[in-house]
């Protein structure tokens, strides 16, 4: 009997794909304790300390618990990773973004090392200067509701309006502001989209989420989740998007599903 309601489940999530309708949220774990993590954050000119913190609780499971941290860099981004990794904060003109990965980060000459093979990044993009064009590139790929909007930003600056999402992306769409999405391995998507971690032999997965409002001010902000993992790792990285859209859409933004 539980194989059977395991097949119809899938069958059931398969068919809202397919259909573009918004896939019910996935269950959340007890509430349990992480060990916080700060991370320094470098802007253009300045370097912020580590935020320093005590343990952080989170919706999951124990097991998944013993094996992963809370991180937090200077600029107030947080995501959970594995325990033991390295991370790094920076900022410039587009926005803000937290890099992690097992080997040390660092920014070398001709931009950020340490992030080939398994990685994580989270780039916040800020609407109120030159994030605004990345924000409205990704809205055109993959946030129908948006598309008008970003058309508006982008041909305004002359600038390519894409025709829809990466051909070789696969995406799972949990409402109005929330995608979420797998690029394969050696390959061009939303994954590595202005990002540092560039291609290897490993899948990207991760979400994309806009928050605020586009009738207002400048626009909304974007927050683009980037994880790569082993691919032994599947089911801890459904774990760390899961609790990226717990506390990215907790901070005042509704679920919209």
């Amino acid at each position: 009997m539980r194989r059977i309601k395991a097949t119809l489940l899938l069958f059931l999530a398969a068919d809202l794909a397919a259909s573009g309708q918004p896939i019910p949220a996935k269950h959340e774990g007890s509430a349990v304790s992480v060990p916080f993590v700060g991370c320094e954050s470098f802007g253009q000119i300045n370097r912020l300390e580590a935020p320093t913190g005590a343990s952080r609780s989170v919706r999951i499971s124990y097991a998944d618990a013993q094996v992963l941290a809370y991180y937090e860099s200077a600029d107030g981004i947080g995501i959970l990773a594995p325990r033991g990794w390295y991370c790094e904060g920076a900022s410039g003109s587009g926005g803000y973004a937290l890099f992690l990965a097992p080997r040390p980060i660092k920014n070398g000459g001709s931009g950020w090392e340490g992030l080939d093979g398994a990685a994580i990044e989270v780039y916040r993009m800020t609407s109120g200067a030159s994030g605004r064009y990345d924000i409205a590139e990704v809205m055109a790929r993959v946030f129908p509701a948006y598309r008008a909007f970003a058309r508006k930003v982008l041909e305004g600056m002359e600038l390519q309006i894409p025709a829809g999402p990466y051909p070789k992306d696969t995406l799972i769409r949990r409402g109005q502001r929330i995608v979420e999405y797998n690029t394969p391995a050696q390959t061009k998507g939303l994954g590595n989209f202005k990002s540092w971690l560039g291609k290897c032999d490993l899948p990207i997965e991760g979400a994309a989420i806009i928050v605020g409002d586009s009738a207002s001010g400048d626009g909304p902000d974007l927050v683009l989740l980037s994880v790569r993992l082993p691919l032994s790792s599947t089911g801890v990285v459904s774990v760390i998007v899961s609790q990226f859209e717990r506390d990215t859409t907790g901070a005042g933004l509704p679920i919209q599903r």
